[in-house]
């Protein structure tokens, strides 16, 4: 350590900030302004600019040529990419400066792959990946993977598919899976086809484990937008694609899985504490959805980190 610091800073580097975690490592060219904010153990690379209004957690990863600007949060475990860009105000004019700067939140665990752009505002979840170019136009939920410009959703971290030779199983009607995430099956329905048509049917408390009380459809979804991004505190629900694809991925807090449902003899079943999302309608999907209880705003739980938080608490939930 350098001139009797808990951290190291290179000797052509200018850091004006006191406020820097133990064991943190700061490289050459690096200039951090005194107001930062910075936990121990990260790692800031060469040809780093970081404002005042900055706060930036543990063990964070900042490569070559990033600039952190005024209003940005970096939660802890964050990575950050060679020339990721950020921004901070909306309508930039030179010499004119708002009365704030918009805050930004990298959440904790989050990867952004090098040259992605940030634009200001935005929440990235936890442990989200923002794929090398993206430009992130809007909020990314927890766990999400997204490429593009703009960017979007292309899948979610460690939520493993579900693989074909399962589903071949479920195949198999009337059957039940398990899956890796708790409670969570997916389910195949009788299927009777003749000259006619085709017929599926499934029981309510059997193939269906519930009664329910309530359904719902979504339906002209475009495929760029995700539904869901919540878990329920006491209702069940069964998903069946009646028309078109989606995919539905199911988190228990520890681990997640994606179901495709593609076809109207195939559900899947979400009990409550689960964390649901529903990505990729094909342009003429329709969802159908059973469940368990009337609408109630306050089943709901919307925050991921408090979803975690209350499955830990729960007792024996851990598959």
């Amino acid at each position: 350590m350098n001139n009797g610091k808990s951290f190291f800073v290179h000797g052509q580097a200018l850091c004006e900030s006191e406020d820097i975690g133990e064991n943190t490592r700061i490289w050459a060219f690096t200039h951090i302004l005194p107001g930062a904010r910075l936990g121990r153990d990260c790692n800031v690379c060469d040809h780093v600019f970081i404002e005042n209004d900055v706060q930036i957690g543990h063990r964070v990863t900042l490569k070559c040529g990033v600039q952190i600007w005024d209003g940005i949060i970096i939660e802890d475990d964050v990575f950050i990419g060679p020339n990721v860009t950020f921004t901070n105000d909306p309508f930039p004019r030179s010499k004119v400066y708002p009365q704030k700067f918009a805050r930004t939140v990298i959440g904790k665990g989050a990867s952004l792959g090098a040259n992605s752009t940030i634009l200001p505002g935005l929440t990235i979840g936890p442990n989200a990946m923002i794929g090398a170019g993206a430009v992130v136009t809007r909020s990314i939920p927890a766990n999400a993977i997204v490429v593009g410009n703009p960017a979007t959703i292309v899948g979610y971290a460690d939520a493993r598919p579900v693989g074909a030779e399962q589903i071949a199983v479920a195949e198999k009607a009337p059957m039940r899976l398990q899956t890796r995430v708790k409670g969570v099956s997916l389910h195949a329905m009788d299927k009777f086809t003749d000259i006619r048509g085709s017929l599926s049917v499934s029981d309510f408390g059997q193939t269906v484990p519930f009664k329910p009380v309530r359904y719902f459809l979504i339906y002209n979804v475009p495929t760029q937008q995700i539904r869901g991004e919540h878990a329920h505190r006491v209702c069940h629900q069964f998903l069946i694609a009646v028309k078109g694809r989606v995919h539905v991925v199911a988190d228990d807090g520890i681990n997640r899985q994606e179901f495709i449902l593609d076809k109207p003899t195939r559900g899947v079943y979400l009990p409550a504490m689960t964390w649901g999302i529903q990505s990729r309608y094909s342009p003429d999907a329709i969802l159908l959805v059973f469940a368990s209880h009337h609408y109630d705003a306050a089943d709901y739980i919307r925050d991921y980190d408090e979803f975690r938080m209350l499955s830990e608490c729960s007792g024996d939930w851990r598959p």
